[in-house]
């Protein structure tokens, strides 16, 4: 799996995954508790640095791979 995301993106996916994680179960009634799983969506893309859905629409937001196909093409 090639890394597609920015250190920035990453970051903010990872507090974005623990805050869904921790806080919507404390928030939310019964049932609707289990809501919270959803952050582990962004909590596992942060942390590997791959997302598929920027795969299929091709999104890459990782500065390193930008830097280095802009270096291939002047050269």
């Amino acid at each position: 799996m090639p890394i597609n995301e920015g250190k920035t993106e990453r970051i903010l996916r990872v507090i974005a995954g623990l805050f869904l994680l921790i806080l919507l179960p404390l928030t939310l009634p019964g049932a609707a508790k289990w809501w919270g799983l959803v952050g582990l969506l962004p909590l596992l893309t942060g942390l590997t640095g791959y997302c598929p859905a920027w795969t299929l629409l091709g999104i890459n937001t990782c500065e390193t791979r930008q830097k280095d196909k802009e270096l291939s093409h002047r050269g």
